[in-house]
C-alpha cells in the first residue's frame, strides 16, 4: 500500500487486513467520510433539486465500503485513489438505475431545444436563455437549469452499459470498451481546435462565470466552497454556473455545426 500514512490509519489498515472486523470497518469509513462528501456536493451541483442529496450520498457510501472491500494493500496505488473511483463509480450507476431526471425535465428540455432551433433560424444566431425563455413563456432561471440537468442526464446515458451484448470491463467509474482504434491526425486536429474554440469562449464569459467554471472545474471546489470565496450564496453560486454552462453549450454547439 501507498506510504504517507498517518499512525491511526496504519493502524486501522492493519487490523482491517488481518481482521476484517465490522468495528474497523466503521472506523475507516468514517475516517474516510471526507471523499463522500466531495462527491456528493460536485455531483449534486448538477442534478435537479427534486434529488435528495440524502440519496446520493447514500449511493457514494455504498461506493466508499465497496471500496475498503476489493482494496488491495500491496498495490502501490493510495486508497483515496481507489476510492474515489469507487465512490463517483457508485454514485453514478445508482442515478442511472433510477432515473433521477422527472420527465416533467426531460419534456421541457425537448420543449427548449426545439424553440432553440427556431430561433435561431429566425435570428441567424445562437439564442440566448432570456429569449428562449420568452418564446415559452418560462422563467430565464428555468431554462438555464433545465438545460444543465439535461446535459448531466446526457452524461449518465453516455456511461451506460451497452445493450448489444458485447463484453465490457467494470473498473473505476462507469464502463470501459477496448480502443481498437487511435484518433487520425485530421480528427486530433480537430479535437484540440474545438477546445482551443471553446478556450475563447470560457474567456467571453462574465467575469463571475469564469471565477465559478475555474474554481468548479480546474480547483475543483464544491459551489459551497465557492460561494464562500465570493462572499455569496450557494444557491446564487448555483445559478451562475447554470447560466455559464448554458452559454458554453451553445457554444459548442454551433461549434459541432460549423
Amino acid at each position: 500500500m501507498a506510504t504517507c500514512l498517518s499512525p491511526q490509519e496504519e493502524q486501522l489498515w492493519k487490523l482491517w487486513t488481518t481482521y476484517k472486523d465490522a468495528e474497523t470497518a466503521n472506523q475507516l469509513v468514517q475516517l474516510y467520510d471526507y471523499l463522500v462528501n466531495y462527491h456528493v456536493q460536485r455531483i449534486a451541483a448538477h442534478l435537479p433539486k427534486s434529488v435528495s442529496k440524502d440519496d446520493v450520498r447514500s449511493l457514494g457510501m455504498l461506493g466508499l465500503y465497496d471500496a475498503l472491500k476489493k482494496f488491495d494493500t500491496e498495490r502501490d496505488l493510495k486508497f483515496d485513489t481507489y476510492a474515489s473511483f469507487r465512490i463517483r463509480g457508485s454514485i453514478m450507476d445508482g442515478l442511472r438505475k433510477e432515473d433521477w431526471l422527472p420527465r416533467s425535465v426531460r419534456d421541457k428540455s425537448k420543449k427548449i431545444e426545439q424553440a432553440t432551433d427556431q430561433l435561431e433560424q429566425q435570428l441567424h444566431r445562437p439564442a440566448t436563455s432570456l429569449e428562449i425563455a420568452a418564446q415559452l413563456g418560462l422563467d430565464q432561471g428555468e431554462v438555464e437549469e433545465t438545460i444543465k440537468d439535461s446535459l448531466f442526464a446526457n452524461v449518465l446515458s453516455m456511461e451506460e452499459k451497452p445493450k448489444d451484448g458485447k463484453e465490457v470491463h467494470k473498473e473505476g467509474i462507469g464502463y470501459s470498451l477496448p480502443d481498437h482504434q487511435t484518433p487520425t491526425p485530421s480528427e486530433a486536429t480537430i479535437k484540440n481546435e474545438n477546445l482551443e474554440e471553446l478556450a475563447i469562449e470560457i474567456e467571453r464569459l462574465n467575469e463571475k462565470e469564469q471565477m465559478v467554471i475555474s474554481l468548479f472545474y480546474n480547483e475543483e471546489l464544491t459551489l459551497t466552497e465557492i460561494g464562500q470565496i465570493l462572499d455569496l450564496t450557494t444557491s446564487r453560486i448555483s445559478q451562475i454556473h447554470a447560466k455559464a454552462i448554458f452559454k458554453l453549450k451553445n457554444a459548442l454547439r454551433e461549434i459541432v455545426e460549423m
